[in-house]
């Protein structure tokens, strides 16, 4: 059977560790016939009881892993280290808060399936978010397709599935800033 690793960047999650992993394991059970699920989780540094509920995960559940930053390096880091980390068919990146609903994971396993490579996300609206923070976000994507030649899409995320072959590739880029 093929396999999904799940890589989490994680910094002062301590409390979203649990619901996280208990909706992904929804999913999880969902799709028990088609994939075997693991958990790579990175912890950047975090200041709370991060580590602590990881090491607990990990000893609870054998498809959970963990790897452990002396201090922060940031999100960009977390990943890279999760992908290098990370055994699979296929490799997702999500967000510990719940902001990456993992019920999306069945229907980008479906275009996967299709013949993509990737499949990533994009946030749709802003609703529930403070008008404020509407605003900016508005303003920065303006702005910023207007001075650069590379167009950013509103509402881009870095939750996305993708083969192994890409991943291998990611992998391979010796860039130090990505």
């Amino acid at each position: 059977m093929k396999t999904l690793a799940i890589v989490v960047p994680c910094y002062n999650e301590e409390e979203t560790i649990h619901p996280f992993l208990e909706a992904c394991q929804a999913v999880e059970r969902q799709m028990a016939n088609q994939l075997t699920f693991n958990y790579y989780f990175v912890n950047d540094g975090s200041k709370d009881r991060t580590l602590e509920v990881l090491r607990q995960v990990s000893k609870q559940f054998e498809n959970v892993h963990y790897l452990s930053f002396s201090r922060n390096f940031g999100k960009e880091a977390g990943l890279l280290a999760g992908l290098e980390a990370a055994q699979g068919d296929y490799v997702t990146v999500m967000d510990a808060d719940l902001q990456d609903p993992p019920e999306l994971l069945i229907e980008m396993y479906a275009k996967i399936q299709e013949g993509y490579d990737v499949v990533g996300t994009r946030r749709a609206d802003r609703k529930g978010e403070p008008p404020i923070r509407s605003l900016f976000a508005k303003a920065f994507y303006w702005l910023i397709n207007k001075i650069s030649d590379t167009e950013m899409v509103d509402g881009a995320r870095d939750f996305r599935l993708m083969t192994r072959q890409v991943v291998d590739a990611i992998l391979e880029l010796k860039e130090v800033n990505r």
